[in-house]
C-alpha cells in the first residue's frame, strides 16, 4: 500500500449575497461533492490511486458565509484544523477576500496570491467583484500579486491602471496561448510565492470559455478550455508553497442540464488532488 502524502481539508463556504450579477443561493458545495460522486480517483496521467495515497477531511460547510457568523466560522476552522492543503468551494469570488483574510491572521504581507480569472475583482465596495482591491487595501502586497487569464473587453483600463500601480502581475489570456500553461504557472509561483512565503490560489471558473461553464454568469466566449484549467490546476497545487485554492463563482441554478460546469468544479478538486500528491512522489 503506498505511503499516505498529508491531509488535506475541503471546506465549503456557499457566499452569494454581494455578487454583482444576482444570484441563487443554492449550494454550489453541495453541488460539487454530488458530482464527484461521478469520478473514481485514478489518475492515468500519474499512475496514482488518489484513494490510497491521500487523506482528505471533509469539514463539511460554513454556515451564512457572508455574515460575520460565517467569518467568525472561518477564523476558528483554520485555527483550529490542521491540513497541509485546504480546499474551499465558494460561492462567488467574495470567498476569496474572506478566506486568505482569515488564513493570514493580519498577516497578509506575508503571503502571495495567484488569481486564475477573466476579471482583476478590483471594483470599488465589497462585492464579489472587489476581493483583490481588499486584500490589496488590507496589506497585501501587490508586488506578490500574480492574477493569470485576464480576458479582453471583460475589464476596465481604469482597474487596470490601479492593479498596475499597485505592483500586481497581469498576464492576459493571450500569453497562455503564446508561451503555455506550464511556463505561466511557473512565473506565477516565483512571483506570488517569493521568498518561500505561503500562496493562495483562486480560481474563478469564469475564466473558462463559456460553453464548458454555463453555470458562471460571467463567463465569455473564448475563455480557458477545460483542459488548460486542469493542467493549471495540478501544477499549481503540486508547488509546496500553495496552502489554499478555492473554487469560485459557479451559480448551480443557471447550469445546463448536463452539469457541465459543476462537473468541471468537480474535477478541479481532483486536479488539486493529483498536484498534492505529486509534492512527495
Amino acid at each position: 500500500m503506498e505511503r499516505s502524502h498529508g491531509v488535506v481539508s475541503l471546506l465549503g463556504a456557499h457566499t452569494f449575497a454581494t455578487s454583482v450579477t444576482p444570484r441563487s443561493n443554492q449550494s454550489t458545495p453541495a453541488a460539487v461533492r454530488a458530482a464527484l460522486a461521478r469520478y473514481s480517483t485514478w489518475s492515468f496521467e500519474d499512475q496514482v490511486d488518489l484513494a490510497t495515497t491521500i487523506v482528505v477531511h471533509d469539514r463539511g460547510d460554513i454556515a451564512d458565509a457572508d455574515s460575520e457568523r460565517g467569518r467568525s466560522a472561518l477564523d476558528a476552522a483554520f485555527d483550529t484544523m490542521f491540513a497541509n492543503l485546504w480546499i474551499l468551494l465558494g460561492g462567488d469570488n467574495a470567498l476569496t477576500w474572506r478566506a486568505l483574510s482569515a488564513m493570514a491572521r493580519g498577516h497578509l504581507d506575508q503571503w502571495g496570491l495567484i488569481t486564475l480569472d477573466a476579471h482583476l475583482d478590483m471594483r470599488e465596495g465589497r462585492s464579489n467583484g472587489s476581493p483583490v482591491r481588499q486584500l490589496l487595501e488590507e496589506g497585501l502586497s501587490g508586488a506578490h500579486v500574480v492574477q493569470v487569464g485576464l480576458a479582453d473587453f471583460s475589464n476596465s483600463a481604469a482597474y487596470a491602471r490601479d492593479a498596475l500601480g499597485r505592483g500586481v502581475t497581469l498576464i492576459a489570456r493571450h500569453e497562455l496561448r503564446s508561451r503555455g500553461v506550464a511556463e505561466i504557472c511557473a512565473q506565477a509561483i516565483a512571483v506570488a510565492g517569493e521568498g518561500g512565503r505561503p500562496i493562495y490560489v483562486d480560481i474563478d471558473m469564469d475564466v473558462c470559455d463559456r460553453s464548458v461553464v454555463p453555470g458562471c454568469p460571467a463567463a465569455a466566449p473564448g475563455g480557458l478550455s477545460a483542459d488548460e484549467l486542469r493542467e493549471f490546476v495540478r501544477l499549481v497545487c503540486a508547488h509546496p508553497q500553495v496552502h489554499a485554492i478555492d473554487v469560485t463563482e459557479i451559480d448551480v441554478a443557471r447550469d445546463a442540464p448536463d452539469e457541465r460546469t459543476v462537473r468541471l468544479a468537480a474535477l478541479v478538486v481532483l486536479e488539486a488532488l493529483a498536484g498534492y500528491v505529486r509534492r512527495r512522489s
